[in-house]
């Protein structure tokens, strides 16, 4: 019985001293994942310090190399990412303690430059939109209408947007404008003027008459400029236009009749103020102001809103078929302004040409005879020749 209980105690003894063990290795593991690493490394140096040395030790640190960097934030890509810059002085190696000391302040110094120059950069960056370009331009079948289109198609497309191409045709729609129109890439609405030809002097004016409804009915805002296809404009030009806050004019270089001299056309300007006249045709010296037609381009909103400009007249602005040949500008002209007070000077000063009027073709050009203008989508048989 003695020996039974001898036994029993002595195995409570062994578990009690496990236990023990295992709880003093889980309080040294637990004090030691606690225990901070700049206390094990001061406690490491402690330690090599006190060792005697054998021998030169060799220092494996890596020294960075101080450099003065400035960030550039004044270079804005297209789609609004900033890009950094980064320029290197020079560099030296110097003492530790100082390295750090000036690696601190210049990192809050180049904090606190980014921010303002980032924040003064997006101040700047404020989106201003561009006027919109309504351009005009009259069509009908003649010989030289796809190359006439194909110049200027090619022209607006290099003009930067919003602009909207109003082309009018004679008295029908042809497929092949409207199919023309779709592949130039160009934002265009294609119009019609079905009035009878009989009953036309001059068809430019009954279709320009067309656009002007259209914008005035739908109210567009921005710039109407008349374009005729068989011009030659600057990429320039579109971007003075662009300036215009009422009426804009310029002068308009052209081709004489026998085509051996260049005239010229349009306003004489002190800065952006009209002060005279260019003219050279006999025709026009009683004109009121002697403007080509694709010498001037103005405001929208004076067609549809007369009161924001103070017009003293609700009447539709139109071009006449009635006047005289040589004076339907200027008759024009005179539903829009009252006089030169109300224009500007465009093309610096009117000192530069930015439109060319060139008749190049044959006067009295047709198709040949024989050939099919009309019909064409008819299929007719061939004969054999016997």
């Amino acid at each position: 019985m003695g020996t039974s209980t001898s036994s029993s105690k002595k195995k409570v003894q062994v578990w009690k001293r496990a236990l023990l063990h295992f709880l003093l290795c889980f309080l040294l593991g637990a004090l030691t994942g606690l225990t901070p690493m700049s206390t094990m490394i001061f406690s490491t140096n402690l330690a090599h310090n006190s060792k005697p040395k054998t021998r030169q030790d060799f220092a494996f640190e890596l020294k960075s190399i101080p450099t003065n960097a400035q960030q550039d934030f004044s270079q804005v890509g297209n789609r609004g990412r900033l890009i950094e810059t980064i320029r290197i002085e020079g560099s030296q190696f110097r003492e530790k303690g100082v390295e750090s000391e000036e690696k601190e302040t210049e990192k809050s110094s180049a904090q606190t430059d980014a921010f303002s120059l980032f924040s003064t950069g997006v101040r700047t960056l404020d989106f201003v939109p561009r006027k919109l370009l309504i351009v005009v331009t009259p069509t009908y079948n003649h010989p030289f209408q796809a190359m006439y289109l194909n110049r200027l198609a090619h022209t607006l497309r290099l003009v930067p947007p919003p602009l909207l191409w109003i082309v009018v045709e004679m008295p029908t729609q042809s497929m092949e404008t409207a199919e023309f129109l779709r592949k130039t890439g160009v934002m265009y609405r294609h119009l019609v003027c079905d009035k009878n030809l009989t009953d036309v002097n001059d068809r430019t004016a009954h279709q320009r008459n067309v656009a002007l409804g259209h914008i005035e009915q739908h109210q567009l805002e921005g710039i109407v400029y008349f374009a005729d296809d068989n011009n030659v404009y600057t990429l320039e030009l579109f971007e003075q236009l662009r300036e215009i806050k009422r009426f804009g004019t310029w002068p308009v270089g052209m081709l004489a009749q026998n085509e051996s001299r260049a005239v010229l056309e349009g306003p004489v300007c002190n800065s952006t103020k009209v002060i005279g006249w260019h003219t050279n045709e006999g025709s026009k010296r009683l004109c009121r102001f002697h403007v080509n037609m694709s010498g001037f381009a103005f405001n929208s909103t004076i067609l549809w809103d007369p009161q924001k400009w103070g017009r003293p007249t609700l009447e539709h602005i139109r071009q006449l078929d009635t006047g005289k040949d040589g004076l339907q500008d200027t008759q024009f002209i005179e539903q829009v302004i009252e006089d030169e007070s109300q224009m500007e000077g465009m093309a610096y000063g009117c000192s530069k040409i930015m439109v060319w009027d060139l008749h190049l073709e044959a006067s009295g050009l047709t198709y040949p005879s024989g050939w099919i203008v009309e019909k064409l989508d008819v299929i007719l048989s061939l004969k054999k020749h016997k």
